[in-house]
């Protein structure tokens, strides 16, 4: 496979395997394409460990690097996924936080190598987009949540 133009890298400590597997079986037109071991020990692993996983997250092209532990994920980065209802909310909320990651604030958490997402339902960009006390209400109620609520968005947008 062709590496794209563009790719997103991100570091991981040793399991850039294991979170670009679970990408794949959580989020839709995701998959791992390649697996690269290291051809001669590196200053965090072996000849023969895996030092990058070629992946995708909902078609955005990324790389895993199993660079060691000198760098950490900050929520200065985060994936965005536009969720359509609370289900699909629900279902990746809950594949993320369920598999050793955290909740934290107006849609975000975190998974369990420390990558941040923002699992943000439509209602609530529409909302936001709308602007004027429609997207005020709409912004008034998310600073309360963890987990977005879309009957309450709604509500909220509807004043």
């Amino acid at each position: 496979m062709a590496v794209a133009k563009t790719t997103i890298c991100l570091w991981f400590d040793k399991d850039a395997e294991a979170a670009a597997r679970f990408y794949a079986e959580t989020f839709p037109d995701s998959a791992v394409t390649a697996v690269h071991r290291a051809p001669a020990d590196y200053p965090s692993g072996k000849a023969g460990d895996v030092l990058t996983v070629e992946f995708t997250v909902a078609g955005l092209p990324c790389l895993g690097l199993n660079g060691g532990p000198a760098f950490r994920h900050s929520e200065a980065f985060s994936f965005q996924i536009a969720t359509d209802d609370q289900e699909e909310t629900d279902r990746y909320w809950t594949a993320i936080t369920g598999n050793g990651g955290q909740e934290s604030a107006c849609g975000w958490c975190k998974d369990r190598w420390g990558i941040s997402w923002q699992i943000t339902p439509r209602v609530l960009t529409d909302a936001l987009a709308a602007g004027g006390e429609e997207a005020k209400r709409a912004f008034e109620a998310m600073m309360g949540m963890t987990k977005i609520d879309v009957a309450a968005i709604e509500a909220a947008r509807r004043g």
